[in-house]
Formats: structure tokens, C-alpha cells, sequence
């Protein structure tokens, strides 16, 4: 296990969460939440950014297998227009802690910021390099959410989900002015919301 791992970050019953999604100009925001077991460690864990897309997945396989609890859980774009990206990252993160079974005793966060929950809990700035929980957590988060945009570009063709995950690339922002704003579009990001139709003042 890597030497940046915290041992004391890594006992029984303490929940890692990250979510995956906040820069994107598409798609839902995904948390996930992961309870491992020190019985069955894993090997590899780390920021899932620093993995590749076949690494992910086999870790991800190994996860859900071994830990003790797991969830995934998302925010809406909906709800990231209606709330912030911010607040709906943390919802995601809120709900993602409250579909585990069983409930833990105590959560870490990756980030600088916590939900506003009743959870024992902290914030681990770079946290997925820090605690294994933490770092499987982003690894489910980013599989599920790669999944998702893979299947969005099957349904929007033409603008490029698959590759660039409905982040802000040149190919994507090129996509938007030639095709327009899609249902799965977030509206009150700037990019796609400098696309949208002026409303009538009356």
C-alpha cells in the first residue's frame, strides 16, 4: 500500500467518500461511499485521476467484492443547475454516506468541505492519495460516472461524451455551437448558458 496511506485513516468502520463530475459541462455529479475491510486489503488503491480507464475498472471489480459496504449516488443536472455544483456535490456526497449498510462509525471527505449531515466526520484535503477509503471511493465514483457518459454519447451522437466525458474541450464546446444544448447540458454553467436563447425581460 502506498506510504502516503494513513494507517489510522483505514480502520474498521470509517467510510471514505469522493465524487467525480464537478468540472464537466454534462452529466450528473456521482458520489460514491466505501467502507473497506482490513481483513481483505486491496492492492493499488490511489486517486482514480492516476489510473488508467483498465486499472479503474479492475479495481472497481475487487471493491465491490471485498468492502465491508459501498454505495454510489449522484445529484442530478437538474438539481446542479437548481443548487450549485458545490451544494450538489455535497448532496451526492450526503447520500452516497447514507446508502451504506452497514452505517459507519465515522467519515472521511475528500476535499476541504463537509455536507451538512449529523455524521462524526472530517475533511481530508487530497484525500484519495491519503486514505485507501477515500481512493476507493473515487474509483467507483469515476467508473460509474465514465460508464454513464458512455451511454450519453450513445444517445446524443455528434458530441463526444465518450471521449472527453463532458468536459470542457474544444471538441466538445465546437459540438455545442454547432448542435446545440442538450437535455443532459448543465444550464448554469457559463459555457452552456452563453448558448441559450435570451428570455424575454417581460
Amino acid at each position: 500500500m502506498d506510504d502516503l496511506f494513513r494507517p489510522d485513516f483505514d480502520a474498521a468502520g470509517i467510510a471514505g467518500v469522493d465524487e467525480v463530475g464537478r468540472g464537466p459541462l454534462a452529466g450528473d455529479v456521482v458520489a460514491a461511499a466505501v467502507i473497506l475491510d482490513p481483513a481483505r486489503p486491496i492492492d493499488g488503491l490511489r486517486d482514480s485521476k492516476k489510473l488508467s480507464a483498465a486499472r479503474r475498472e479492475a479495481l472497481a471489480a475487487v471493491i465491490w467484492q471485498r468492502a465491508r459496504a459501498w454505495c454510489v449516488a449522484r445529484a442530478s443536472v437538474a438539481e446542479i443547475d437548481r443548487l450549485n455544483i458545490l451544494q450538489a456535490s455535497l448532496l451526492a456526497m450526503h447520500r452516497a454516506v447514507q446508502g451504506l449498510e452497514p452505517q459507519p462509525r465515522y467519515v472521511l471527505v475528500d476535499g476541504n468541505r463537509l455536507p451538512r449531515w449529523d455524521y462524526a466526520a472530517e475533511p481530508v484535503v487530497k484525500g484519495d492519495d491519503r486514505v485507501a477509503a477515500i481512493a476507493a471511493a473515487s474509483i467507483l465514483a469515476k467508473v460509474q460516472r465514465d460508464a454513464e457518459l458512455v451511454e450519453l454519447d450513445r444517445q446524443y451522437p455528434g458530441y463526444g461524451f465518450a471521449r472527453h466525458k463532458g468536459y470542457p474541450t474544444a471538441a466538445h464546446l465546437a459540438a455545442l455551437r454547432e448542435r446545440g444544448v442538450t437535455p443532459v447540458h448543465r444550464r448554469s454553467f457559463a459555457p452552456v448558458r452563453a448558448l441559450l436563447p435570451e428570455t424575454s425581460a417581460e
